[in-house]
């Protein structure tokens, strides 16, 4: 007889065989328009959220930079408010969002395989537990005692399922 009986929940197992969520985890598996939609608006995405569209936007905007200064102060906060800001910040913006999703993805891996070591090593406090245990059981029997019983409850709350003090 075992003092305690550890139930894993059922998580762990479907966790593992799944992995870490990405980014490309959410694109669809769909139709086939579907696909093609995404791959469009994924390299549309990519081209337009790099800094070298960035410096090309900015170059194409200063093409109309002579005529907002030939028309005053407030055609060159027109320009710069509606053309430039807007066209080079858009690039700007995405390539940042890029660069947050990368490292998001690398967070979750990293969470990831922290939470798989951390079961690791909880399996082996589990396995010297159950050793325990049983040295423990030996002990009670050879002094005359009948250990108690516990089992683990799929909330994780322990409870006492037998008592038996004699």
């Amino acid at each position: 007889m075992t003092i305690y009986e550890h139930l894993p929940h059922p998580h762990i197992a479907s966790r593992r065989a799944q992995g870490p969520v990405k980014v490309t985890d959410q694109l669809p598996t769909g139709s086939a328009v579907s696909r093609f939609n995404t791959r469009v608006a994924i390299l549309v995405t990519r081209a337009v959220g790099s800094m070298w569209c960035a410096y090309a936007f900015a170059l194409f905007d200063l093409i109309s930079l002579p005529d907002a200064i030939n028309a005053g102060a407030s055609a060159i906060v027109s320009w710069v408010a509606q053309t430039f800001l807007q066209l080079v910040l858009l690039s700007v913006i995405m390539v940042g969002q890029n660069v947050q999703a990368a490292a998001s993805d690398r967070r979750a891996t990293a969470t990831f395989h922290d939470a798989s070591a951390t079961l690791h090593e909880v399996a082996h406090v589990q396995a010297h537990l159950a050793a325990q245990d049983a040295l423990l059981t030996r002990i009670a029997e050879q002094i005359g005692l009948e250990p108690v019983a516990v089992a683990e409850t799929l909330s994780g709350e322990d409870v006492v399922e037998e008592s038996s003090a004699g």
